[in-house]
Order: C-alpha cells, then structure tokens, then sequence
C-alpha cells in the first residue's frame, strides 16, 4: 500500500513536471525533464536498495513496511531534498502568481 502511494506521488510529480516545462519552455524540454527524473527515480532505487540491503533483512519492519518500501521511503526523502534545489522555488512562486492573479489579487 505505501509502495503504491510512493508510486502515484512519483507519477503525479512528473505530470506537474511535464506540464510545467512544456506550456513555460518547450516539448523538448519537457521530455528533457522527464528522462531525468526516470532515470533518477531508476538509479537512485537501486542504490537504496543496496543500502536497505546492508540495513534490513527482507520482512523489514513489518507486511507493509518491507525492505523495497524502505528503500523507496529514502529515495523519495532524497528526490524531493533533491529536488526542492533543482527546481529552486520559481515553479511555486509561479503558480502562486497564476492563482493569485487568476483570483483577481496581484502581489
């Protein structure tokens, strides 16, 4: 269950993602953004499956806590520390302008 939560999180940030590079810069772009956070997401499993490895037996802390939903629970924490500095602070500044303006308020 909390492998599948992690999941649909994961898809739904690469749909902001994507949506976001391609209606601000470009498709290219947007496709550039995608393969980066794919191959991110990829390598990134591996090597904190390799440390849940070394840290847990298989069961892991319990039926819904296993060790791939352990290794997954760090990588998120690691993307989004990762990626609150790669993105910086203009994608939720942006929107907030959008909403605020849409709102019929501007800063």
């Amino acid at each position: 269950m909390i492998t599948a939560f992690i999941f649909f999180v994961h898809l739904i940030f690469i749909t902001v993602i994507f949506t976001y590079k391609w209606q601000r810069e470009s498709l290219s772009s947007a496709f550039t953004n995608l393969a980066l956070i794919i191959l991110l997401f990829s390598v990134g499993w591996s090597v904190t499956g390799i440390i849940a490895k070394i840290l847990l037996e298989q069961k892991g802390f319990g039926l819904y806590f296993d060790r791939d939903t352990f290794s997954l629970v760090v990588l998120t924490i690691a993307e989004y520390i990762f990626y609150y500095m790669y993105y910086d602070e203009k994608l939720i500044e942006v929107a907030g302008e959008e909403a605020a303006t849409e709102a019929g308020t501007e800063k």
